[in-house]
């Protein structure tokens, strides 16, 4: 598939070898894991060897993948910083998931809106998606507060699990439509 999607100061790029002790490295953090509903801690260097190679798997699948799961390098550092993903594809729909994480020595640093933009652009533009389901767990206001400013809104509340803290939780489904994204776009390049 070997997709690479260029954003100001990142590269959302395919999973490689490379990228294995940073992975594990990344999502080793209890803090950052428990936002996040299908990460174990520990997360190993096993779990990140198989989550690199289902994600090799997946992109080699099929024409139309029913997920696109990336690696968020920050350029100038050349260093993997995160991930993000688009999935749960339904093409006849023209509906997404997907979700992301950044460790933690790069938060609090745009990085985790600018990846997120940069699939939001993609999916509706190069895919041609028509809507994104995402959510975020309660008490992840940063995750809610980045969806906001995308334009983003709440739609549901599912009970959900955390499987790194195995807490039960609630969480808060969102959706973007691309009429609501193509709308905020215009808006942006008239100011």
């Amino acid at each position: 598939m070997g997709i690479r999607i260029e954003a100001p100061r990142l590269i959302l790029r395919p999973w490689s070898e490379e990228d294995i002790e940073q992975l594990a490295l990344g999502l080793n953090d209890l803090q950052l894991a428990k936002w996040l509903a299908f990460v174990p801690n520990p997360y190993s260097i096993s779990h990140a060897e198989d989550w690199i190679r289902r994600c090799q798997a997946i992109s080699t699948a099929s024409t139309r993948p029913v997920a696109y799961e990336f690696a968020i390098e920050l350029r100038s550092e050349r260093r993997m910083i995160g991930g993000v993903s688009l999935n749960k594809i339904d093409w006849q729909a023209g509906t997404a998931g997907g979700g992301i994480w950044i460790a933690k020595a790069y938060q609090g640093r745009g990085y985790g809106r600018e990846a997120f933009e940069a699939k939001i652009r993609f999916a509706f533009r190069d895919l041609g998606l028509k809507k994104l389901i995402n959510g975020y767990f309660d008490g992840n206001e940063n995750s809610w507060a980045m969806q906001r400013k995308l334009g983003y809104r709440r739609v549901a509340e599912v009970a959900s699990r955390c499987m790194a803290d195995g807490r039960q939780t609630i969480e808060h489904v969102t959706t973007l439509l691309r009429s609501d994204w193509d709308e905020r776009e215009a808006e942006t390049s008239e100011a």
